[in-house]
């Protein structure tokens, strides 16, 4: 039988889609028992987003800083000092400051220059709620190795696990992970589906007991 620990440690995976129908049902087993693990997959669960944004080929890129930075501050700074007199006490500091400087500009020149994932193409989708106590929008977003649905709402019921699956156009289901409701609180989180987007036809939100609370007809 598996730990806490284990269990916990495989949370990860879990909301990334990962591991095989036994792993993912000895996880879903634990959660149904364990509120702390519950919490922790709710706030996993909306990095799948961002994750799926990045790009594992630019994950070692380091951003240069443009030719000539590192001149342009040391003269700007020999500038400074050749204009305005300065104490004695500060002047030790001086090639300290100038150091600290660079490092400084160094780094904002890295962020400004790192790379930014582009906007990922989003296609705002109608749903159909049949719980009245359940709010909700969604969005869905084409990949080459699937389709994303993006759902937001509020009413879910804490504690509860709901299943999300896709229908392909011969009218097939194929599932699209899960999620765990809480209650009245906002609620963002992403399911991945292999059925690619040209083939899909909608998407439903089933609960624990296979009902329908939210369908949406592409």
């Amino acid at each position: 039988m598996s730990t806490h620990r284990e269990q916990r440690e495989a949370l990860g995976g879990y909301a990334l889609g990962h591991g095989d129908d036994a792993e993912r049902a000895a996880v879903r087993a634990h959660l149904d028992g364990c509120a702390a693990c519950r919490a922790e997959l709710a706030a996993l669960t909306p990095l799948r987003a961002r994750l799926a944004g990045v790009d594992p080929d630019r994950l070692d890129d380091a951003p240069a800083p443009p030719p000539g930075l590192g001149d342009a501050v040391l003269a700007r700074i020999a500038a400074e000092q050749a204009t305005a007199p300065v104490p004695l006490h500060r002047r030790r500091w001086a090639p300290a400051v100038a150091a600290v400087g660079i490092a400084a500009a160094g780094v904002v020149v890295g962020w400004v220059a790192r790379p930014v994932p582009d906007p990922l193409p989003l296609e705002a989708v109608a749903v159909q709620v049949a719980d009245a106590d359940v709010e909700a929008t969604a969005d869905v977003v084409p990949h080459t190795w699937g389709m994303e649905v993006q759902l937001s709402g509020e009413g879910f019921t804490a504690g509860e696990v709901y299943r999300v699956q896709v229908t392909e156009v011969d009218g097939d289901s194929v599932p699209a992970g899960e999620f765990l409701g809480i209650g009245p609180g906002q609620l963002d989180c992403n399911l991945n589906s292999s059925v690619l987007r040209e083939d899909a036809t909608g998407f439903e939100v089933l609960d624990s007991t296979g009902t329908v609370v939210l369908a949406s007809d592409f």
